[in-house]
C-alpha cells in the first residue's frame, strides 16, 4: 500500500517509516507535520491509507480525521505515542471514521518485533478491504464506534438511565438487545425516544448502525449483524431459551464488526450475554456489567462478573458517562485501560 504519515515528531516518523519499508510491501507516499499540511497533500495525492497522530500543533488528529472524512474516502488509522492517555480523543477520531488505533512502534530493536502490531493492523485492513496484502484497493466503508447492550428484566429502566447522559452529537452507534416480545418492541423504542436526546428506533433488517442513533431489537427471532454490518434476524439457534439472544448478537459482532467497541450487559434473569461478553473482551472490546445495587435482577451481570467477562462493573448512569467520555482499546491480555 501507499501510506501517508501525519506526525509532527521526527523520531516517530522515522520509527513508522522503518517499519513500513522493512518488508518492501508498503511505500511512504508522503509525510506531513500537521493536519493542515496533510489536507493540502491529500488534495494533490490520495494514498491508500493515512497513519495519523492525535496530538499535533494547529489542527489536531481529531479535527484532521473529521476533515479527511469530509473530503476523501481514504481510510485512517491512529498511530500515537499516547494511547493510554488519549481514550477520549481516540473515541472522537473513531467517530469521524478512523478505523483503528496503534501505538507508535519503538525506534530501537529488531524491526520485525517493534513493528509487529502495526504490520498486523495493516494486514487486517488490507483483508477487510478485500485486497491481498501488499496490493492497493479502494477504501472500505467507514463505520462509527459501536456500543452493544444486552438487557432483560428491569432493562427498560436501566436503559433510560444509561441513555440520559448522552448528547445528540454522540459519535457512537448504540444497539440494544432487550428480552421483550416483538409486540412491545416498537413501544419500547418510542418510550426511550422520548427520554433521550438520541433518536431511538427499531433495528429493521437491512439497516446499518449509525452514529448518534439507538437501535432496539424488534423481532422474536435473534438480532444479528451480517456481512456489510447490516441488521438481520434469524431463527437459529432454535433451542436458545432467550429470544432475542444477547449471546447470539454479541457473537455476530465478532464476525461482522471488525473494530472493537464497547459492550454492556444490564440487569436480567439467567446468564444470557455473559459468554458472548467474555468473547468480546478477549477480542479487544471494552466490556461492562451493571452493578448489583442498581439491578432489578442481578442474574446476567452476575454471570458476566463470575466469568471475568467485564472490564468494569458500573451503574447504568456511569455506563452512560463512560460512553459519553470515550473508552480506550483493551490490551491483548484483556485488561481495560
Amino acid at each position: 500500500m501507499r501510506i501517508a504519515i501525519v506526525n509532527d515528531l521526527s523520531l516517530a516518523v522515522l520509527a513508522i517509516r522503518r517499519v513500513l519499508e522493512h518488508e518492501g510491501r508498503h511505500n511512504v507516499a508522503w509525510v506531513a507535520g500537521d493536519g493542515q499540511q496533510a489536507l493540502t497533500l491529500l488534495q494533490r495525492d490520495e494514498p491508500d491509507l493515512i497513519l495519523l497522530d492525535l496530538v499535533m500543533p494547529g489542527l489536531d488528529g481529531v479535527a484532521t480525521a473529521q476533515q479527511i472524512r469530509s473530503r476523501s474516502r481514504c481510510p485512517v488509522v491512529i498511530v500515537t505515542a499516547s494511547v493510554e492517555r488519549s481514550s477520549a480523543q481516540i473515541f472522537a477520531a473513531m467517530g469521524h471514521g478512523a478505523l483503528d488505533v496503534v501505538q507508535v512502534p519503538p525506534l530501537t530493536g529488531p524491526v520485525a518485533d517493534c513493528g509487529r502490531e502495526l504490520l498486523h493492523k495493516l494486514t487486517t485492513i488490507e483483508r477487510l478491504r478485500g485486497q491481498r496484502p501488499g496490493r492497493a484497493a479502494t477504501a472500505a466503508p467507514q463505520r462509527p464506534p459501536l456500543v452493544a447492550i444486552g438487557a432483560s428484566t428491569g432493562g427498560p429502566k436501566a436503559l433510560a438511565a444509561l441513555l440520559a447522559p448522552l448528547a445528540a452529537d454522540t459519535p457512537a452507534a448504540l444497539v440494544v438487545v432487550q428480552h421483550i416480545d416483538a409486540q412491545f418492541a416498537a413501544g419500547l423504542a418510542q418510550w426511550l425516544d422520548g427520554l433521550t436526546s438520541l433518536p431511538v428506533q427499531p433495528a429493521e433488517p437491512g439497516l446499518t448502525p449509525q452514529a448518534g442513533r439507538v437501535f432496539v431489537s424488534a423481532r422474536n427471532d435473534h438480532l444479528v449483524l451480517q456481512a456489510g454490518g447490516r441488521f438481520a434476524y434469524r431463527s437459529d439457534p432454535r433451542d436458545e431459551p432467550y429470544r432475542p439472544s444477547v449471546n447470539v448478537f454479541f457473537r455476530s459482532l465478532l464476525q461482522h464488526w471488525p473494530q472493537p467497541g464497547l459492550a454492556a450487559l444490564l440487569t436480567g434473569m439467567g446468564r444470557d450475554g455473559a459468554a458472548g461478553l467474555l468473547e468480546l473482551r478477549r477480542a479487544g472490546w471494552h466490556t461492562i456489567a451493571q452493578d448489583e445495587a442498581s439491578c432489578a435482577v442481578y442474574g446476567m451481570p452476575r454471570a458476566a462478573a463470575e466469568l471475568g467477562a467485564a472490564c468494569e462493573v458500573l451503574s447504568p448512569e456511569a455506563i452512560g458517562r463512560r460512553i459519553r467520555g470515550g473508552w480506550g482499546p483493551v490490551a491483548s491480555s484483556g485488561r481495560c485501560p
